[in-house]
């Protein structure tokens, strides 16, 4: 077919948030789809939304209603045609997608390890008795709970910088960031520790970029398909499927990590209660083109185990 390529006077308009990371995500895309093409820069716009989640710093996300925080305008903007396509830090994403619009390219995917910042300490082993961590994750906080109740989480919500800044001013002993978000911003050199999944499970879809299209955008299609990374979208479909039959949200403390070998997928699931009493965990393989039943199944399996109530607070 004969592609409808964009150009400078009629450039394809990508949507993002502001946040230096945010930003260094949507160059990349950009930068990807310059490649594929042979395009110049000027062929593409990249068009800053503020979100409810960038508006509100100083109240954790359980109280604003969750992950769509930082999609919502977004994605307002990709169906009223303000932006073609939308670039998402895909551990901020629900789910599901508003009625027409569709989520099915990647990037390859960054380190998904947490990491461990502190001046402080270079673990959290090391911290005394009653230290306060920072962070605004559900997830984290309840697995620094179960494994150091005598830790103090204290709330530490911003961007990257946003959180330096608060651990420079004493606000916590130490917080956590994704490491990739730091390799993307250049900053690995920040990171005290990287905590092996082992030691901390990641977030679903940690350390992966999506890419969100109107679901009738031919043009745009087109254009995606040629950067998306399959692996990358083989390991998410078998970690959302885990997350989506959870109902996780930002209420709910949950971690995935789907790992390919081969023709064959691992899985490895966590839930915790929200005051850090308790994990379940389970770790399964299955064939790749399995991923998604695996993902239903250990969810299944986990919320039987888990009883009623186990998410309550």
């Amino acid at each position: 077919m004969t592609r409808d390529l964009p150009t400078p006077s009629r450039p394809l308009k990508i949507g993002t948030r502001g946040s230096p990371l945010a930003l260094a995500q949507a160059y990349e895309t950009r930068a990807r789809l310059c490649a594929a093409f042979d395009l110049p820069e000027e062929a593409f716009e990249i068009i800053v939304i503020k979100t409810t989640g960038d508006l509100i710093t100083d109240r954790p996300l359980k109280e604003l209603g969750g992950k769509g925080l930082f999609t919502r305008e977004i994605e307002q903007g990709l169906l009223c045609g303000a932006i073609d396509i939308a670039v998402h830090s895909m551990k901020d994403m629900p789910v599901l997608q508003p009625e027409g619009l569709l989520l099915d390219t990647y990037l390859p995917r960054e380190d998904v390890r947490d990491a461990l910042v502190s001046p402080a300490a270079p673990s959290l082993a090391a911290l005394p008795a009653g230290a306060r961590v920072g962070t605004s994750s559900l997830r984290r906080r309840a697995q620094i709970l179960v494994s150091y109740p005598h830790l103090e989480v204290v709330e530490f919500r911003g961007n990257v910088q946003t959180r330096l800044k608060k651990l420079g001013e004493g606000v916590a002993a130490c917080t956590f960031l994704a490491m990739a978000g730091l390799n993307r911003l250049g900053r690995s050199e920040v990171a005290t520790a990287a905590l092996d999944p082992a030691i901390m499970l990641p977030a679903v879809a940690q350390g992966a970029i999506g890419i969100e299209r109107r679901a009738n955008d031919v043009r745009a299609a087109d254009l995606l398909a040629a950067i998306h990374h399959a692996e990358t979208g083989q390991r998410l479909v078998a970690e959302r499927a885990f997350l989506a039959a959870l109902d996780g949200s930002c209420e709910t403390p949950i971690a995935g990590l789907a790992e390919i070998s081969g023709s064959m997928l691992r899985l490895r699931g966590e839930i915790l209660r929200p005051d850090g009493s308790e994990s379940l965990s389970d770790d399964q393989s299955a064939p790749v083109e399995d991923g998604a039943t695996l993902g239903r199944a250990m969810a299944s399996k986990l919320l039987e185990r888990a009883g009623a109530g186990f998410f309550d607070w």
